[in-house]
């Protein structure tokens, strides 16, 4: 079996992925780097290669990708025939649930503005901020992000409430499950509304202006899904008004953010470039390299695989 492998994975992890697989040939290439014959000849690749590539690959059992998500693979026509797609949900909890909640942080400590009066070398006292002690979280999206970010909250005091599609079992971090219809009633009562939803037409353009009418004006929000969850026009007069009292964005409509977008210049708005993820916490590869050795051993043992699409 001839195994592609696009991550950086660093020498344990390679030990870990081929442990998973014994006798097979592993080609290690960045996305930029792989060959036309080592896609050709791949029976499995690791890693997210350009979805216009995959026509090359005429043996593939198997696409892991190193990302959760998985759009660009799912449309028809994509995926070689008879080939297995498999994301890595489950990877990236503790990065983007981490980053996310510091931003919420920043922003309830003013901490945003604080570095820009360092930069304007101004002795400014910005006044009250607010705390996550006793604070009424909401989480959209209840998964592997989303229990990350609800256990933070738990642990800084607060009482967290989870949203998603349909009940069941309330996960570790959660005091109770909603579903979105409960949506309404539950906006006025939060404090911090933490959103981690995939793209879908359920999903995009969820948050809009009646959305941020429910919340309270000293709720903060924040983004750490897909950006077309957002009408950024409608949050931008949102945060011009003060309906909420801030907002965090890991995740734009478009991306980049053309540099003359208003979103730039919203008040008490705080935007990463859609870095939460990706491999800047070294626990994403660890988690990616998991998955992508059990599907292997799945794979050769003619088992189900994780994470399938």
């Amino acid at each position: 079996m001839n195994i592609l492998v696009l991550p950086p994975f660093n020498e344990a992890q390679r030990a870990v992925i081929e442990a998973a697989a014994t006798g097979a040939s592993f080609t290690y290439a960045s996305s930029a780097e792989a060959t036309d014959e080592a896609i050709a000849t791949a029976d499995v690749i690791v890693g997210n290669l350009p979805p216009a590539r995959l026509a090359l690959a005429r043996n593939l059992r198997l696409l892991q990708l190193n990302s959760a998500g998985h759009d660009a693979y799912a449309a028809p026509g994509i995926m070689p025939a008879g080939a297995a797609l498999a994301n890595a949900v489950g990877a990236y909890g503790q990065a983007v649930s981490e980053h996310v909640y510091t931003m919420v942080l920043m922003l309830m400590k003013h901490l945003d503005g604080y570095r820009d009066d360092q930069r304007a070398h101004s002795w400014t006292d910005r006044g009250p901020v607010t705390t996550m002690a006793g604070a009424q979280v909401l989480v959209l999206g209840t998964g592997d992000i989303g229990q990350h970010f609800a256990q933070l909250a738990r642990a800084h005091g607060a009482h967290v409430r989870g949203v998603r599609q349909r009940l069941g079992a309330v996960p570790d971090g959660f005091e109770s499950i909603h579903t979105m219809n409960e949506l309404p009633e539950l906006l006025p009562k939060a404090d911090v509304i933490a959103a981690f939803l995939p793209s879908s037409p359920a999903t995009r353009g969820l948050v809009y202006a009646e959305f941020l009418a429910r919340c309270k004006p000293i709720a903060y929000f924040a983004n750490g899904g897909r950006g077309d969850l957002v009408v950024q026009a409608d949050l931008i007069e949102a945060l011009e008004q003060g309906n909420i009292a801030g907002a965090a964005l890991d995740v734009t409509t478009p991306e980049p953010l053309p540099a003359d977008d208003p979103l730039w210049s919203a008040p008490n708005l705080l935007i990463t470039p859609h870095v939460a993820g990706q491999f800047h916490l070294y626990t994403v590869l660890d988690n990616v390299v998991r998955i992508a050795a059990e599907n292997l051993r799945r794979l050769q043992a003619g088992e189900p695989l994780v994470n399938e699409v």
